[in-house]
């Protein structure tokens, strides 16, 4: 099974971190986090990486009636993406799919908000 949506954009970097952005606000996302990957390796590890970010993403209405179903369901949250620079001008954004990663919670009322989450997530994916 397949753990991810993805796309790959004729776009910058930077341009990118703002499509998606955008892409999900008006899902009713919000970014909780991002995380620069380059910069971190970079400054733990003194490795050159390309541009790589990953955005944690949160519906909070979402959020919240998964957090009343299932308390621990916090551990599998914010719903991850990340832009990653493949060449000049091309960027592949790729989502976590909800879906696959909740199977392994036994909960109905989950899997139908992971569901909902899940496409979201591919209109986000497929309008950029």
């Amino acid at each position: 099974m397949k753990y991810y949506i993805n796309k790959t954009i004729t776009a910058n970097f930077d341009q990118a971190i703002e499509l998606v952005t955008e892409a999900l606000k008006k899902e009713s996302f919000g970014v909780l986090s991002e995380i620069d990957i380059r910069q971190k390796f970079k400054e733990k590890l003194d490795i050159d990486f390309r541009k790589y970010i990953i955005l944690g993403a949160c519906s909070p209405s979402h959020a919240y009636q998964a957090l009343q179903n299932e308390d621990k369901i916090g551990t599998m949250l914010p719903c991850n993406i990340i832009v990653q620079e493949l060449g000049e001008n091309l960027v592949e954004v790729a989502a976590v799919d909800p879906a696959a990663s909740m199977t392994a919670v036994d909960n109905k009322e989950i899997a139908i908000i992971a569901i909902e989450i899940k496409a979201k997530l591919e209109r986000v994916i497929a309008s950029l």
